[in-house]
């Protein structure tokens, strides 16, 4: 059963890809993926492949979630993007099963988003119920979201309530659409089809639909749920860059051999100079996609046995994800910078690639201070290990 979901999930993306790539300036325009699309991936399973099955999602292996986004980033960033969000419903993991089951029960097959970032105030009325206010930025998928994870600090007064040993009171909340108010005020150069806008929440949130997923585990049982929230968080994201930059070096082979550049008399693609610059972006991005698939396997394989994977295989993992946008961000430069001026046009996906990778990596975990991370942990040097 489950080697057949996993074909079913990998098929879905790719009889959805062609789609999403020719409708690709159409999200643009829309600023976010047409509401048909959506309801085509909701349809096929493409926003539950790590929710519990026990909230009717497919709870897949993680190698296989990360080649369906790479599926579908390879047919549109926004696409893969959104739809890599819209996955956030399996955050529900993290809360107590009968809780998450009642979240779902009116919403089945839930779309999931929202902001780890504690720009929110939960403030506890002393009846086990908060009030919630805050503004989240970049909530990518906001319009067509059913229930947003935001994070926000628990508030004692003027202050955060601090948690012994661990800092911050800094918690996810749990809010159905319908208590949210979306801010539409997208308008960036890159992900331009990802709905990524400002949410509001001002409402009433009971403490169980609050979690601490950053330091606490999940509460579902499963190999998927012995991950810790980041190394789960990664498995998401990795798929991007390596399904944008593959998109990228693939249009670079199509256009090479049919693009003239004075004052050479043949096509680019007999330039040595461009076949060394392509074969380098080939084994870079081949090498940095065999790291993160083996890291993770690594992974899967202590989950597999019982075991929360340790310090040393996460780092391993978080080291793999960060060489992967470095190795995509390299191929899409060098793909875009040898497409010549034609590629700016706005139908044309090269340019788009450069654009949505470019703004992709600037999520929190892919920055530079997760990338220390690793640097910390093999120097012994003393870290929160939360982040990874």
């Amino acid at each position: 059963m489950m080697e057949q979901a996993t074909t079913d999930a990998v098929t879905a993306a790719r009889d959805l890809a062609p789609e999403l790539s020719a409708r690709a300036v159409e999200a643009e325009q829309l600023q976010t993926l047409p509401r048909d699309l959506v309801e085509r991936a909701r349809s096929a399973g493409l926003f539950r492949l790590a929710t519990p099955r026990a909230l009717g999602g497919q709870e897949l292996p993680p190698a296989t979630i990360v080649e369906v986004i790479e599926e579908l980033s390879r047919a549109d960033g926004s696409a893969g993007w959104t739809i890599t969000i819209g996955n956030g419903s399996a955050f529900l993991a993290w809360l107590d099963p009968a809780v998450a089951a009642g979240l779902v029960a009116g919403v089945p097959d839930p779309i999931g988003g929202g902001v780890f970032a504690p720009m929110g105030r939960l403030t506890p009325d002393g009846a086990g119920k908060f009030a919630l206010a805050g503004r989240w930025g970049f909530c990518s998928g906001s319009p067509h979201t059913d229930l947003f994870f935001n994070g926000a600090m628990v508030f004692d007064g003027d202050a955060p309530r601090m948690v012994p040993g661990r800092g911050p009171d800094w918690r996810l909340a749990a809010v159905p659409a319908g208590q949210a108010r979306v801010i539409e005020n997208w308008d960036v150069s890159g992900l331009r089809g990802t709905g990524s806008h400002d949410v509001a929440v001002e409402a009433v949130v009971a403490e169980e639909h609050t979690t601490s997923p950053f330091t606490e585990p999940a509460r579902h049982d499963g190999p998927l749920w012995r991950f810790p929230f980041f190394t789960f968080v990664g498995t998401l994201l990795a798929g991007v860059p390596l399904g944008i930059a593959r998109r990228a070096l693939d249009e670079f082979t199509t256009f090479a051999p049919a693009k003239f550049r004075p004052p050479g008399p043949g096509p680019i693609a007999e330039d040595g100079d461009v076949q060394l610059a392509l074969t380098r972006a080939e084994g870079r991005l081949r090498s940095a996609r065999a790291f993160v698939f083996d890291a993770l396997g690594s992974l899967w394989d202590a989950a597999l046995a019982g075991e929360q994977p340790d310090v040393r295989l996460r780092g391993q993992f978080l080291l793999s994800t960060q060489q992967a946008m470095r190795a995509s961000l390299s191929a899409v430069n060098i793909a875009a910078g040898y497409a010549g001026a034609g590629a700016l046009h706005a139908d044309q996906p090269m340019q788009r690639c450069f654009r949505d990778l470019h703004a992709a990596a600037q999520h929190i975990y892919f920055s530079t201070a997760a990338s220390k991370r690793y640097a910390k942990l093999r120097l012994g040097i003393e870290q929160p290990t939360f982040w990874f």
